[in-house]
């Protein structure tokens, strides 16, 4: 059986606290923009200089066009690289991930250029060999002095006098995150002192009794050291219930030097995807959110265009076999139409290849079963392989599904379900998907009990959460790697 997948709470959570960014002192926003502007600048040079050194050699002689191919390399690197965030603070970033990073945004330009030089029927004027190794060197630098850079920022921040020190004080996974995030990123110039955990219950705010025995002595402790200033920054990460124990270790650290830190920890945060924004200057915190607004949302659909264009011409053919092969089976429609809920619980009509003698789509939909007398022959063999479902294609190229997302039940289905799982609506505050990190999971085909739907959606909610560019490419790569058949789809 598969593990429940624990929220991933980003590495990033410094960013949560009410200060937005602890690291931000004594000018480190104007140090941040100049690292990010010298960034740039980096990228921009290795860009331009690898492919000039290389066309030069191969050359020997330099060609002005390859100087042109250079500059808008380099800036269509840049409006890739701010879509996907590869500027935003290295702090709590993984070397492979930053890797993978940058290898995305230079495959996206270089993919781009391609299709320029195509338009513009220029192609012919470069050598594929320098283009070729163009492509495979540049990201290799890239990432290469991304690496020194962390390791100098890493030995600046270790010498005497650039260190602070900070205490993490939570009772909650999202402390234990907090602590291992600061033990793991020695370029946030910070040591971990220690982590408090709370043994106080929480109770409602307000209530006299929400202090515990053990509180009052763990908060004298906290402000004990701070006073005796053994450790510079304090970050406060338990629940929004635990106010009045909060007040009261922020009031007595008044008479104190230490930096004091919210990180939020809302009872619904580790279940969807949360965020600070502000209204007019009005500080807000999403609890219960979809994460494809703005750029995201663009690169979310541009990704679900072009890859449904390619895989629809890709499968033309096949589809027309399935369906002539579907006709001529059995009587009935070649496709079968089923009402879902789609995104924000709107009703959206999914296509699929039909499979069944029947067509079920009223107030009761009973899922397939293994040896079910109702799906045909031809129809088994296409459920098991999800051929059936290469319709859909066209629901994802008409904006009612997505190429990776939760996938959609039957409305019947959702009635029954919303009732006994609490947050199974927050499922469709994005596209209904036709792969997901539910099915790559094995929580793919016949939810016989509860308990198997109650695991798929904390694997949609987990994925709502976490949602990123990169984990739907894995997600897809997983999907081809493993198959489309399972055992479970009947």
């Amino acid at each position: 059986m598969n593990k429940h997948p624990a929220p991933s709470l980003s590495p990033l959570v410094l960013h949560s606290s009410v200060d937005t960014d602890p690291i931000h002192y004594h000018g480190m926003p104007r140090l941040e923009q100049g690292l990010t502007l010298l960034s740039k600048c980096l990228d921009a040079a290795i860009i331009s200089l690898v492919l000039i050194g290389v066309s030069t050699l191969y050359g020997p002689v330099w060609y002005p066009q390859y100087g042109m191919a250079a500059l808008v390399a380099a800036i269509l690197f840049f409006l890739v690289a701010e879509v996907s965030g590869l500027y935003r603070p290295w702090r709590g970033e993984t070397f492979k991930r930053q890797f993978f990073q940058v290898f995305f945004v230079w495959s996206t330009t270089f993919f781009i250029l391609l299709l320029l030089a195509y338009a513009f029927k220029t192609s012919s004027s470069y050598s594929r060999v320098v283009a070729g190794v163009w492509l495979v060197a540049t990201p290799f630098l890239l990432s290469g002095w991304r690496v020194i850079g962390r390791l100098v920022f890493s030995y600046l921040c270790a010498q005497n006098g650039n260190r602070r020190s900070a205490l993490v004080w939570g009772n909650s996974e999202l402390g234990e995150q907090l602590a291992r995030t600061i033990e793991q990123s020695p370029w946030l110039g910070l040591d971990l002192k220690a982590l408090f955990k709370s043994e106080a219950v929480d109770y409602p705010p307000g209530n006299a009794s929400e202090q515990s025995a053990e509180d009052p002595d763990q908060i004298e402790r906290i402000v004990r050291q701070a006073k005796r200033g053994e450790f510079d920054i304090l970050y406060i990460a338990l629940p929004i219930t635990a106010r009045s124990r909060v007040g009261e270790v922020v009031e007595r650290l008044a008479d104190s030097t230490v930096s004091v830190y919210m990180v939020p920890d809302y009872f619904t945060t580790t279940l969807f995807h949360s965020k600070w924004s502000n209204l007019e200057g009005i500080p807000l915190i999403s609890i219960y959110d979809t994460p494809f607004w703005g750029v995201d949302g663009w690169v979310k659909r541009a990704q679900d265009v072009i890859l449904s264009s390619l895989i629809l011409l890709v499968t033309a053919i096949p589809m027309l076999i399935i369906a002539a092969a579907v006709k001529l089976a059995s009587p009935g429609p070649v496709l079968f139409k089923q009402r879902r809920y789609g995104m924000n619980g709107r009703d959206i009509d999914v296509w699929k290849f039909r499979t069944m003698f029947v067509h079920e789509d009223g107030g009761q939909v009973r899922q397939a079963e293994k040896n079910d007398p109702r799906v045909t022959r031809l129809g088994a063999f296409l459920r098991r392989t999800s051929l059936d479902e290469l319709p859909q294609f066209l629901n994802v190229l008409r904006g009612d599904m997505s190429i990776v997302g939760p996938r959609p039940h039957a409305v019947a289905h959702n009635e029954l379900y919303r009732k006994q799982i609490k947050g199974y609506m927050l499922r469709h505050k994005v596209r209904p998907g036709i792969t997901g990190w539910a099915q790559i999971n094995g929580w793919r085909g016949e939810t016989d009990t509860l308990d198997k739907m109650v695991r798929r959606v904390e694997h949609d909610l987990w994925y709502i959460h976490n949602w990123s560019l990169w984990l739907d490419i894995k997600i897809v790569l997983l999907t081809l790697r493993r198959g489309f058949t399972s055992k479970t789809a009947y």
